[in-house]
């Protein structure tokens, strides 16, 4: 195999995992600001300083504003990705991005903060549907999964640096608005090299096929494919028949999502991006400080400083998805994801039920979670520290993997911004809700969360059709089986063939993988 054809490919999809790292960047960076007593002071005068946080509908606020942008950046991104390239829309938001941290860097009140996080979000929200749609776009059966895993690294690496930036600005500049103001204006920084970046980096070769520049799209994949020119005609054949196919079908429009053989895969992959939020990861992401807080770290730097070691957790156990996800396949990760999710939750929430009690501080007017018991404070944050990195090696790359992978050219666009979007909307509910759910159940939280993940794992196991090592346009061999995952069946039957000469490229084996494919209904 060739590694300077691979590298082409790896560095393509590596440098446009940037938008994860904005994505990452801004969840992480909230978390810590929001606990600054220069932020709390500016958006919620002296009685936040004295009770150490914002109101928590304030809090919810500041956080779930942003969310509902990226639910409205992630549908935006389908037509846009569709109309200007993947490429181009990546350039768009990146540059949306841009913008909106300069109003978070300067807002002078909550309004204009409120506004610039929503901005923030439209970006964001865009950028996570766009990227991975790119990344598997350029990139082979072979590696795909890793590719596009990359996304979830970066985004790993995103919360890890704002952590520890959060934690440095906080030491240096203790008590005024630069603790807060600096970690938000970074953030122009890696979306510039996005924006700049990405403009000398290839088109997607499907989409450039989908809008009728086939010429270039050959170009592209004999440069980024490290395969004989055969094999390079395999591919471009297997793309030029299923966009051909498509379009006698009319495969086009939102509407073919209510009908087989689209409905199946839209439920299957709005539902894994509603499961992933309903581990609680962003929760804990988004109040980490506040979830050590409960866990007996009472001093800020010392809860910042945790919140940090968990950014390098993430980093670390994300490692091992982009090495194995291609080839342990994306059922068992996810699984075994929700297994060790599942314990880490019920230990930390039984642990601070029987080890904890609660206490309502009439002057502060918040309700507080004592662990008298050190050895308990200590196993609640080893397990958040399980948790984090039961997600970062299962559900934190592999639900955007397993999206990006099952629709067909002609909706992958709009088919991912859906789902995206779905993750954005159950994101938004999650961090509204919890802020409420620790002051008022504080343990009976993680024990919540732990029942979900067992859910998940059962609903994995019986519906999720195994989709590693097939290509892109093999999906509707995969998905045209039963719903059960674990029991396959189907009629086949057989496909329309296209003609040979009808693409103008004449192989003896151009053909030869599409004219055995079989293709099943539902």
């Amino acid at each position: 195999m060739s590694s300077n054809k691979d590298f082409q490919v790896y560095l393509t999809g590596g440098f446009a995992a940037i938008g994860g790292l904005l994505f990452g960047y801004d969840t992480g960076v909230i978390s810590g600001v929001l606990t600054m007593s220069d932020f709390l002071l500016a958006f919620g005068g002296p009685a936040a300083v004295v009770r150490g946080s914002l109101p928590s509908s304030v809090s919810g606020s500041i956080v779930g504003i942003m969310l509902v942008g990226c639910f409205l950046g992630a549908l935006l991104a389908g037509p846009a990705g569709d109309r200007f390239s993947r490429k181009y829309s990546i350039v768009i938001f990146a540059l949306v991005f841009i913008v909106s941290a300069i109003l978070q860097t300067g807002s002078f009140n909550l309004f204009m903060l409120l506004l610039s996080r929503f901005v923030a979000g439209i970006s964001v929200g865009a950028l996570s549907m766009l990227v991975p749609v790119y990344q598997s776009e350029i990139a082979t059966k072979n590696i795909r999964g890793r590719l596009i895993s990359l996304q979830q690294w970066a985004i790993t690496i995103g919360i890890a640096i704002s952590f520890w930036i959060n934690y440095g600005t906080n030491v240096w500049f203790f008590g005024t608005s630069a603790a807060w103001r600096i970690p938000l204006a970074l953030q122009i920084v890696p979306a510039l090299t996005l924006a700049v970046g990405i403009l000398f980096f290839p088109f997607s070769p499907r989409w450039l096929m989908a809008v009728g520049r086939d010429s270039e799209a050959l170009r592209v994949l004999s440069k980024i494919r490290s395969v004989s020119s055969i094999e390079c005609l395999d591919e471009y054949n297997d793309i030029k028949n299923e966009i051909d196919l498509e379009r006698e079908q009319a495969v086009k429009s939102y509407a073919q999502f209510f009908y087989p053989p689209l409905r199946r895969r839209l439920i299957l992959g709005v539902s894994i991006q509603i499961l992933q939020q309903l581990t609680g990861i962003n929760s804990v992401m988004y109040y980490a400080p506040e979830i050590f807080k409960q866990a007996g770290l009472n001093d800020q730097g010392a809860s910042l400083l945790a919140t940090g070691i968990n950014g390098f957790v993430l980093i670390v156990a994300t490692i091992p998805a982009i090495l194995y996800i291609d080839k342990l396949g994306r059922r068992f990760i996810l699984i075994s994801g929700a297994l060790l999710m599942t314990l880490s939750m019920l230990i930390m929430g039984g642990t601070m039920g029987v080890h904890g009690y609660t206490h309502f501080n009439e002057t502060l007017g918040t309700v507080q979670v004592i662990i008298p018991n050190q050895t308990a404070s200590y196993v609640i944050i080893f397990f958040v520290y399980v948790f984090v990195a039961s997600f970062a090696f299962s559900w934190g790359p592999t639900a955007w993997v397993y999206c990006t992978e099952i629709f067909p050219l002609s909706m992958r666009s709009k088919g991912t911004s859906i789902t995206t979007a779905a993750n954005w909307a159950t994101n938004c509910i999650v961090s509204f809700l919890v802020p409420a759910l620790l002051e008022s159940l504080t343990y009976g939280t993680y024990l919540i969360f732990g029942i979900f993940c067992i859910i998940m794992g059962i609903i994995i196991y019986l519906f999720y059709p195994e989709t590693n090592g097939k290509s892109l346009e093999d999906m509707d061999l995969v998905f045209g089986q039963s719903i059960f995952a674990v029991k396959p069946c189907g009629e086949k039957v057989k496909p329309r063939m296209k003609s040979k000469e009808k693409h103008g490229i004449h192989t003896n084996q151009a053909f030869s993988h599409n004219e055995h494919i079989q293709i099943y209904r539902f």
